[in-house]
């Protein structure tokens, strides 16, 4: 079965984890998915089967929508709540208004420049930067373009901020709500994430794995998936 899967991956399970299952459930003889989630977010995972392994790549490409809760006052060397605490506001975050926040997530739209974190499975020298991570060694790393199409705010809840996020592929979102932490000068850490769209793939239209084999709505054929890479996309066989 050749097949692309719309997952909503679950919490605390990291997406090799789920794609190893969603093989499982399929019988399938190869897997893979088209960008990772972090084990303790959620969301849209798109799982390729078989010989839809080969399109991975390309719907890697496709944008992204995220809905992130950040916890201010306080930094991890993560960037996110698996972390520890490095660093506490010397701001009180409740001086902080709505205003504030508007105006600095306004500042993030359009390209930026971003350097990836050090727990992250980029590699540099041949070896992934999370591996140096922990043993307590950080390099400077080269930071990258992405673009922010849109970053909206949804609620402001002290200590809490939820935000919706639409960006490019490659978009570090720890990186993003750390920088935005800095901005706001107290901090932030992210302590829920969901990714709720993967280009056309859209949350609401994912399955859980306890249903994905029996969700056929969730579950597309290459060329459905494919039909917008078709010109650059060599015939499968």
């Amino acid at each position: 079965m050749d097949i692309v899967i719309n997952l909503n991956k679950p919490k605390d399970i990291s997406s090799q984890q789920a794609v190893t299952k969603v093989k499982q459930l399929f019988g399938a003889k190869k897997a893979g998915h088209a960008g990772t989630l972090d084990p303790f977010a959620t969301g849209v995972l798109i799982v390729c089967l078989n010989k839809a392994t080969k399109v991975a790549r390309f719907l890697s490409d496709l944008d992204k929508e995220y809905i992130a809760r950040l916890k201010l006052g306080e930094r991890t060397d993560t960037y996110d709540l698996t972390g520890r605490v490095i660093e506490k506001a010397d701001m009180v975050t409740s001086r902080l208004k709505e205003s504030d926040i508007y105006e600095v997530l306004n500042d993030f739209k359009g390209c930026i420049k971003q350097i990836p974190p050090m727990y992250s499975a980029i590699k540099i020298g041949g070896q992934p930067l999370y591996k140096l991570a922990r043993r307590g060694i950080e390099i400077e790393r080269p930071d990258r373009t992405i673009n922010i199409y849109d970053i909206a705010l949804i609620s402001f809840d002290q200590p809490y901020l939820d935000i919706k996020i639409s960006c490019s592929k490659g978009t570090y979102i720890r990186t993003l709500c750390n920088d935005i932490g800095k901005a706001l000068g107290v901090g932030a850490y992210i302590v829920a994430l969901e990714r709720t769209r993967v280009g056309s793939f859209r949350i609401e239209d994912s399955a859980i794995l306890e249903e994905v084999k029996f969700r056929k709505d969730a579950c597309h054929s290459i060329d459905s998936v494919m039909s917008n890479f078709a010109k650059i996309l060599k015939p499968i066989s």
